[in-house]
């Protein structure tokens, strides 16, 4: 196998056009990866899930491992090369600066609504590490529907910010009254394939502040707010005797065994054994 037809087995882009803020790239074997000194107009984060590695952020260079992670404001010179012959692997994620900085903004870390940039270059700290890997594991994920991608791309990156940047002293309440009307927006329409921009368009609140006052007033995202409910739906329609096809139709889920799934890990029970 030549290089290149390795290269390409080893590394693997990710995109959603319901998503197109945020890119990532797959690397399951970084020696056959090899960077010069580059820059990009991201926001760049990484977790480094295997080995270690070179790290090159402008003037400071040092050695990176499994569990680290890697933080590249826009156009800052870097590179993250193999130590010769040895393994690593990572999961970088590239996020639009212009989307970014309004996160920012909206959730009380900057006033301008431009991107303001991260003062740490890596970090160790096991809860943004996880944190990462798992919002990987979500995008990628052909079971993950766009309002629970983009429901947990919001919470990371409002997370990375609690981690890292200090709040600023601005009003950020939301009138409950808008926070019902995005509840009941989606009791009303729960078994459509609603967005987040659906429900935050209904509320008319930005999806990062609805995203973190939903929670703080519920208890639970959007997305796991309508999970909820689909399944609240689905065991009074069991227990009515529909079938366990049709249920999962009316439901508003992907398919069987999605609903499957789901309602397992809702309940621990199947469906069947639910509604006897």
């Amino acid at each position: 196998m030549n290089s290149a037809a390795a290269q390409c087995l080893n590394s693997r882009f990710w995109r959603d056009n319901a998503l197109p803020f945020i890119e990532i790239r797959t690397v399951s074997d970084g020696r056959q990866v090899s960077h010069a000194k580059h820059t990009h107009d991201t926001f760049s984060i990484g977790a480094i899930t295997a080995g270690h590695s070179n790290y090159l952020n402008a003037r400071s260079q040092t050695q990176i491992s499994q569990g680290s992670v890697v933080v590249v404001n826009p156009e800052t010179v870097h590179a993250c090369n193999p130590i010769k012959g040895e393994h690593w692997a990572y999961q970088m994620f590239y996020v639009d600066t212009a989307w970014l900085g309004r996160l920012q903004q909206e959730s009380g870390y900057s006033t301008q609504g431009s991107f303001m940039a991260f003062d740490v270059i890596h970090t160790r700290d096991p809860a943004i590490h996880s944190g990462l890997v798992r919002l990987h594991a979500i995008l990628t994920s052909p079971c993950s529907d766009a309002l629970y991608k983009h429901d947990a791309t919001i919470d990371f990156f409002i997370r990375l910010q609690q981690a890292y940047s200090a709040r600023l002293a601005v009003s950020t309440a939301v009138p409950h009254a808008q926070l019902k009307r995005a509840a009941e927006f989606i009791h009303e329409h729960c078994a459509e394939p609603l967005t987040l921009d659906d429900i935050s368009a209904a509320a008319e609140l930005s999806a990062s502040y609805l995203i973190r006052a939903f929670k703080d007033h519920y208890g639970l995202t959007p997305h796991a707010y309508l999970i909820n409910r689909r399944i609240q739906l689905s065991r009074q329609w069991l227990r009515q005797g529909y079938s366990l096809a049709d249920v999962a139709v009316a439901a508003g889920f992907a398919d069987q065994a999605h609903f499957h799934r789901t309602f397992k890990r809702h309940l621990s029970a199947t469906p069947g054994h639910y509604r006897g």
